[in-house]
């Protein structure tokens, strides 16, 4: 019986060899892949003035051929998708160019076009300060719903008394990027750019502006739940007194505020 028992362990221990050998085998007969290399030409970021008839740059792109070892030129295999864009209406579109690799995987890149008015002078780059008693949170305090300063909601929560570095970055003209539409609500009354990594409670998003001052919201995300502001109005821009206001409305007027920030 020892015998028996010590011929299966050598049986057991080749076959294991054997296996691990197999194993092997499949991790040597590995193969590169390789990807389209897409070059957009002209500018990633592109304006044009309203009315003005939009010309793609275009795109090329190329691809490693193993057989040659050089690179073939693909750009007939592009596909140009993503929006039209329409030069009599303003806003942001964003143009894609696509095209396969050696296995089949495609490679992407995006152009942003901004259909703007170029005639549009007033900027209001710069920082931002929320004002904690004139912008208006409609919540429940102590039980009654009404509306209350940001201040009044602030100070229960305790994470600040003061909401600060809201930024608005001027992208083109009359065009500006914003780092929170909230005026710091969540990521800074609530508490979550303390509580959570990154800025997941900042609405971010992009506003136009006319030469009167008068806001439109183009579009707006909120990481933290991965959708967007229902609709801001009654947007303006005070010069004089570098002050910025609006009305916001989020998830579906469950979350309602008026937003007021004065430049630093």
């Amino acid at each position: 019986m020892k015998k028996i028992y010590l011929f299966g362990l050598v049986v057991l221990g080749m076959l294991a060899f054997s296996s691990c050998n197999d194993d092997n085998d499949e991790l040597t007969n590995s193969r590169l892949t390789y990807y389209a290399n897409l070059q957009m030409q002209g500018d990633e970021f592109m304006i044009v003035p309203v009315g003005t008839a939009y010309v793609d740059p275009g795109c090329t792109g190329t691809l490693y051929d193993e057989a040659t070892g050089e690179n073939k030129d693909i750009t007939s295999q592009i596909v140009v998708g993503g929006d039209e864009v329409d030069p009599n209406t303003m806003g942001f579109y964003y143009v894609t160019y696509t095209a396969a690799g050696s296995d089949g995987f495609t490679s992407t890149v995006t152009r942003t076009v901004c259909v703007c008015d170029p005639t549009v002078s007033l900027d209001i780059s710069g920082s931002y300060n929320t004002d904690m008693n004139a912008s208006m949170y409609y919540g429940k305090v102590s039980g009654v719903v009404d509306w209350y300063p940001f201040a009044v909601f602030a100070a229960g929560y305790g994470y600040t008394t003061q909401c600060t570095g809201i930024t608005f970055k001027r992208l083109a003209p009359g065009f500006f990027q914003v780092s929170d539409l909230l005026g710091g609500w969540y990521d800074q009354v609530r508490g979550f750019g303390v509580n959570y990594s990154g800025a997941i409670g900042c609405m971010t998003g992009y506003v136009s502006v006319d030469n009167d001052g008068n806001i439109e919201l183009i579009s707006s995300y909120i990481g933290a739940w991965g959708d967007s502001l229902d609709y801001i109005e009654d947007g303006k821009y005070d010069a004089e007194t570098g002050t910025i206001s609006y009305f916001a409305s989020y998830a579906g007027s469950a979350v309602v505020m008026t937003v007021v920030l004065h430049k630093q």
